[in-house]
């Protein structure tokens, strides 16, 4: 078969990222050359996101960016084929939560996409890709309800899981020839952050899938319709995908689910996470495990206690709290309130005095009064997190906040939004400040404008700060893991010097 090459284009959350990743394991081994650049692609397919009305826009305009590649001629001097030049990009495809949640609506407001197709494509994504190329357009992917998929009770869902696509989760129907291995544990993936198939080294740190989907109804949220019901990965799954990361240079592993408090409920072992974590840890070559997505309502004290006291588990706490309002927490279909969530934080210091806490909150939920800003805000003067993201709400089709009355003004949300903003710069600034003086280590990821540039135990990556360490960046190569004292703070990012060979690691 000729040679033909594919461009994966990822957005969204990290959960995206893995889901990438294994459908690049599934075109490596159907023969397919994995190409950073689109326009260096045959095909060019967009893992789109499907969240918020924002990364549906970001979703559209990558999918208009990459269709007008089509037709523009290659890089190069030509196919050899005496000396023509062919099409950079032939086809632009739309898969992920965008794609799942819309099929062929967006099919039908997108034309210039060839294809749209959803999570049951996956498994066979070469074939349909293959069709394009031979100008056979697939039928655009048909939405359902995937919490219709799998039965109600969790207890019954592993066995039925296997004939259900769960992105990132591996095998699922037939493999092409080479998509795994001929025998041993079945890890369909291809690195593509610095993956060796794009000519660059991997990166020090990878996402890893504990589960899929949610049971959860919180008001604002469309994905459990589209990810459908919450489905664990087995451990020994995990386990596998985290020896073959670490084989591919991961020294940490970031543990990625929609809710991973529920992680091992549908397996009959409600400790699961608790268990798996040290195993992780102990897998060769990997230096920190960090776990994120966790509901405050879920949150056990075994759990707190297995990430704040696992030896290689960083204590880094991911917890959702969305509001600290009551009310508006009622109307959201959640729990908590300030008190409980302030209890909550001072457990996790108990454990981990120097514990990393971040979060996200929603701003303008309908209902919302300005006393329950107030309150937000007196839960997140008191809260001292590390980072917070601030959202404005906005309706969602196929939620129950979409029809619950009481909305907030458009310009009356952003007003809030910004309101928050402001007083979180400010927050986070101050406790990056009170980590001045700490003891860190810094995995190295990057060097940046002649530093080596990383995070410490408290930063999860992408989305929260970085710490950047002075010196020679030759000295500290990226996939180092370096003990440093933070000397300064730059907002939430902060400078540290490294600490002089035998001065002693940060306990």
């Amino acid at each position: 078969m000729p040679a033909r090459s594919v461009a994966l284009v990822t957005l969204g959350c990290v959960r995206n990222e893995v889901d990438s990743e294994e459908l690049a394991g599934r075109l490596a081994g159907a023969g397919w050359d994995l190409v950073q650049d689109p326009a260096d692609a045959d095909v060019a397919v967009v893992n789109t996101c499907g969240f918020i009305e924002q990364a549906k826009k970001d979703s559209v305009d990558v999918l208009l960016e990459v269709a007008d590649l089509k037709g523009a001629p290659a890089r190069g001097s030509g196919d050899g084929a005496g000396g023509r030049r062919r099409p950079r990009t032939r086809a632009v495809v739309a898969v992920g939560c965008m794609a799942e949640r819309y099929g062929a609506e967006l099919a039908e407001a997108l034309p210039e996409a060839d294809a749209v197709l959803g999570f049951d494509s996956y498994a066979d994504l070469s074939t349909h890709l293959e069709g394009l190329l031979h100008g056979r357009a697939p039928a655009p992917h048909v939405p359902r309800d995937r919490r219709s998929l799998l039965p109600v009770s969790p207890a019954a869902r592993q066995a039925a899981a296997g004939a259900v696509a769960l992105p990132g989760h591996g095998p699922a129907g037939d493999l092409p020839a080479g998509a795994a291995p001929p025998s041993g544990p079945r890890v369909v993936r291809a690195r593509l952050d610095g993956s060796p198939h794009a000519g660059g080294a991997p990166s020090p740190w990878a996402p890893l899938k504990l589960a899929s989907g949610c049971d959860r109804r919180c008001t604002f949220c469309a994905i459990p319709s589209f990810r459908g019901a919450f489905v664990s990965r087995p451990p020994q799954d995990v386990l596998a995908e985290a020896r073959w990361l670490a084989e591919r240079g991961a020294r940490e592993l970031f543990l990625v689910s929609e809710n991973s408090t529920s992680y091992g409920k549908d397996l009959g072992d409600l400790r699961a996470l608790e268990r798996l974590l040290p195993q992780l840890a102990a897998v060769d070559g990997v230096e920190r495990v960090r776990v994120s997505y966790l509901q405050p309502a879920e949150v056990r004290p075994g759990l707190l206690e297995a990430i704040a006291g696992t030896p290689g588990v960083v204590p880094y706490f991911d917890l959702s709290f969305q509001h600290a309002a009551p009310g508006v927490l009622r109307r959201m279909r959640r729990f908590g309130g300030t008190e409980a969530f302030l209890g909550l934080l001072e457990h996790v210091r108990a454990l981990a005095p120097d514990a990393g806490v971040r979060s996200n909150v929603i701003a303008g939920f309908p209902g919302e009064a300005e006393e329950d800003v107030a309150e937000l805000e007196r839960f997140l003067t008191a809260a001292r997190l590390d980072v917070v993201g601030v959202f404005g709400y906005s309706d969602e089709e196929g939620t129950q906040a979409a029809s619950l009355d009481a909305k907030v003004g458009e310009h009356e949300v952003a007003a809030r939004v910004a309101r928050l903003s402001r007083l979180v710069e400010e927050l986070t600034g101050q406790r990056a400040e009170e980590r001045v003086g700490s003891l860190v280590t810094v995995l190295v990821e990057e060097v940046e404008d002649g530093a080596a540039v990383g995070r410490a135990e408290h930063q999860g990556p992408d989305v929260d700060g970085t710490t950047r360490l002075l010196g020679p960046a030759a000295a500290h190569p990226v996939g180092a893991l370096v003990p440093a004292r933070v000397v300064a703070a730059e907002g939430v990012d902060l400078v540290a010097e490294p600490l002089e060979a035998g001065a002693g690691r940060p306990s």
